[in-house]
């Protein structure tokens, strides 16, 4: 938010530097992100004087050129060569000496210097008026008061204007603070606290008048929740046309392109005192009634940046007897702006319901400085007073009279809160005692009342536009902004407890299992959880589970909350694909949201995706591609290192995977592996195979915490290995394998591996084969050649009798 010191400076009387004023505004919670200067006319006309032209003849040179001597009030009269065709002795005319840098209308720079021109010397410019920054006509020099006197500074002529302003980073809930005046409120505050007083000069509106009753206009709210409190005037014989200079330098000082002088003074009122208004052309009011409703879902609007939107049953619209005319609180409509030809007015005032306007807002697209106070909320006290100001403002720049009373409908009238505030509390909060008197002065300064006082404490009646101050705490934290934060003493000795966690903590879990995928070369990704609706065709849900949709979303494509941490994960893959960085290797931590049976359901997944090559060409190894069981494998080892090896696999048909395998403990999922359906990678324009797993972190964590450490000796005997090459049918898994020589044999058999697989014409119909290794040890001694050959041939019958392997 652009807070202009010059316009500050009209509610209270402040001779301080600007960058003091910042600090105290930075210290009072309003943080000032920056200072920057503003020039009404570009350059400040700094090096332009006012110059007589002492005589004009034709240079011998050029048809075009005259050679002119001009007075600039000390020292010899200059030479300047000039083409300008309207150039005359006599004339005053701004001078732009040796040296000066001139910024155009257009905002170019020229420096000025003595050159040549056609052979003869010249000392100076005499400027057009877009030369300095003034206007756009270049059709010739600029012709000056002729009582002005030479010499004279052209910022001194002109009505230059020099402000700082203030880029406020103001917080959402500073509603209070979102004008000059609301500002200004808050440095009075601020210096009362430091013993300097400063009233706080407010418009008058004393002269508002009605001259004649002659054109009303009614107004009729059909819900007065939606519009609590609406006002209205009417303003006849004006005459629109472009705003005074003081007006337009206000305006372009906090960033605003001025429009015309109904407009402008509307602007004007809501940066000066926060309350957006709006002015419709009275001709236009189709019988001569307001009427405040929300319309039928579907109704097509024409706003004033001339594109139709389509309404929704919500918003709520300003009409006539005929048609709406504006999105209330909103944007106006093209039908019933202010125009050049418009010469009365209807002026509109009100307090609008926040959350309605907000979602409106939100619905259509659009950010206005209008939009943008009422959604946080405005004072609604101040409606009636806001219309009179800027009804006496256009009155007095547009030459318009009033020409109605004021229409004010405040049927239900909002009530002041109501705080008790305890010394004890504040002491608490704080770590300090402040003292009594300066509280109350702190609170008056704020425009809190204080209705009681005990000795326990204040009963507080806080204004109404404060919207953010309604319980003890929020008044506790005014009252420290304003005493200032840096007044509050660090204590010498520091007291703190040691806090006990389980080190089954998910965040510890996930920054064991980050660094393990970080040292396994995966980075690390963290997205949105809102997500686009197309993506849940495609999300492996229950049919019995729903969607959580956002009632008022930024857009459509962040409507809903992700059903599957998946799809946002390929955006991120597309992203880097996109930008020639193909082999990706990436995890997240992150949770998705369902419905069940009225229920709101949140749930926590880590999700890993694997795409490109693993591993880039070198010298000595070729490139390999990433692949289901290279994620497999990290899979498995992300479970190895919790502690988590009681788990079954299966082969499972997902509508987001093409192929891909199930882990279970008892009935629950553990996680997923497979391969990504190519019609969804299709559909995010990534050409190459995406590798995905899903893993129910929420059960991960339960498992986790049955995992015994159990420490033991490294044993002192050796291994030993043999091998097995089993003929089998296509359809014997390897864990098969793995489930049935564990069953044989519990002490002895400590890790089986498959370390080559077989499928050809060589062997029979629908048949492959295993190669298989078997580890064996004893703890206690070294086995012996029987002992292997027993458990060796155990094993072998009973593979041969549970899957019908053949020994090849």
């Amino acid at each position: 938010m652009k807070i202009s010191y010059n316009w500050l400076k009209q509610f209270l009387k402040l001779d301080w530097e600007a960058e003091k004023t910042g600090e105290l505004l930075t210290n009072l919670g309003l943080e000032v992100e920056g200072i920057t200067k503003f020039e009404s006319i570009k350059g400040g006309l700094e090096g332009v004087i006012v110059g007589q032209v002492l005589s004009c003849e034709q240079h011998p040179n050029a048809d075009r050129l005259k050679i002119t001597t001009v007075n600039i009030g000390k020292g010899e009269p200059l030479q300047i060569i000039c083409g300008a065709p309207n150039v005359a002795k006599g004339q005053y005319v701004p001078v732009a000496t040796i040296g000066t840098t001139l910024t155009s209308f257009t905002g170019e720079r020229l420096k000025i210097k003595r050159g040549k021109i056609r052979g003869l010397e010249s000392h100076g410019m005499i400027c057009a008026e877009d030369e300095i920054g003034l206007g756009d006509n270049h059709n010739g020099i600029m012709v000056l008061n002729d009582a002005l006197i030479p010499g004279t500074p052209c910022s001194e002529v002109f009505e230059l204007e020099i402000d700082e302003v203030f880029e406020i980073g103001l917080t959402p809930n500073r509603a209070d603070a979102m004008s000059h005046h609301g500002v200004a409120r808050d440095i009075k505050a601020g210096l009362k606290q430091r013993d300097i007083q400063a009233e706080l000069i407010t418009p008058s509106v004393s002269n508002f008048n009605v001259e004649k009753r002659s054109l009303k206009i009614d107004v009729d709210v059909e819900d007065v929740s939606l519009a609590p409190r609406y006002c209205g005037v009417t303003i006849s014989n004006l005459i629109v046309q472009p705003s005074p200079h003081w007006l337009k330098n206000r305006l372009r000082a906090i960033g605003l392109q001025p429009i015309n002088n109904v407009v402008d003074a509307t602007n004007y009122v809501l940066h000066e005192l926060g309350q957006p208004l709006h002015a419709f052309d009275a001709d236009r009011i189709h019988g001569k009634k307001i009427v405040v409703k929300r319309l039928e879902a579907g109704t097509k609007f024409m706003t004033l940046d001339g594109e139709e939107r389509i309404l929704n049953a919500e918003d709520l619209m300003i009409c006539d007897d005929e048609k709406p005319m504006c999105i209330a609180g909103v944007f106006g409509g093209i039908n019933t702006g202010v125009t050049e030809n418009t010469t009365s007015i209807f002026l509109e005032s009100a307090y609008f319901d926040p959350v309605t306007i907000r979602k409106t807002a939100k619905r259509h697209g659009l950010n206005t400085d209008a939009s943008f106070r009422f959604e946080r909320g405005i004072d609604i006290n101040n409606v009636e007073y806001c219309l009179r100001r800027a009804a006496l403002l256009i009155s007095e720049i547009a030459g318009g009279y009033i020409t109605s009373d004021i229409v004010d409908l405040y049927p239900r009238k909002k009530e002041d809160y109501q705080v008790f505030l305890s010394f004890d509390r504040i002491n608490n909060l704080i770590g300090q005692e402040i003292p009594r008197d300066t509280i109350k002065s702190i609170l008056t300064s704020l425009e809190i009342q204080v209705k009681s006082a005990t000795e326990s404490g204040l009963g507080l009646l806080i204004p109404f536009y404060r919207v953010d101050v309604q319980r003890e705490v929020d008044v506790i934290e005014e009252i420290l902004r304003v005493y200032g934060y840096n007044n509050i003493d660090s204590k010498e000795k520091l007291t703190a407890s040691i806090a006990s966690n389980s080190r089954f903590e998910d965040y510890k879990i996930q920054k064991i299992i980050g660094d393990l995928l970080a040292s396994k070369g995966f980075f690390e990704i963290l997205t949105n959880s809102l997500s686009k609706p197309e993506y849940d065709k495609f999300a492996n849900i229950n049919e019995a589970d729903g969607v959580v949709t956002i009632l008022n979303p930024l857009s459509n494509d962040l409507s809903v909350l992700r059903t599957s941490i998946l799809f946002t994960g390929l955006e991120v893959v597309n992203y880097n694909i996109n930008r020639k960085n193909s082999n990706l290797l990436l995890f997240e931590f992150g949770s998705t949201y369902k419905t069940s049976s009225e229920n709101y359901i949140e749930e926590k997944h880590l999700s890993l995706l694997s795409t490109g090559k693993r591993l880039e060409n070198h010298w000595n190894t070729k490139a390999v591609d990433s692949d289901f069981y290279f994620l497999k494998g990290i899979s498995e080892g992300i479970l190895k290192r919790l502690g988590i090896d009681d788990y079954n696999i299966e082969v499972v048909d997902f509508q987001d995977y093409e192929e891909g395998v199930i882990f279970k403990s008892g009935r629950k999922e553990i996680l997923r592996i497979g391969k990504v359906n190519t019609k969804i990678t299709s559909d995010l324009d990534i050409k190459q195979e995406v590798f995905h797993a899903d893993f129910n972190w929420d059960f991960i964590l339960t498992l986790v915490q049955k995992n015994q450490i159990l420490f033991q000796n490294i044993p002192r005997y050796p291994e030993v290995k043999r091998d097995l090459a089993l003929l089998l049918d296509e359809n014997i898994t390897f864990d098969e394998i793995q489930k049935v020589a564990f069953k044989t044999e519990r002490k002895f058999l400590k890790d089986i591996s498959l370390f080559d697989v077989y499928t050809g014409d060589k062997l029979p119909p629908e048949k492959k084969s295993y190669a298989v290794g078997f580890i064996l040890q004893d703890e206690s001694k070294t086995l012996t050649d029987k002992q292997i050959d027993k458990i060796m041939n155990k094993i072998q019958a009973n593979l041969e009798k549970e899957v019908g392997a053949i020994l090849r």
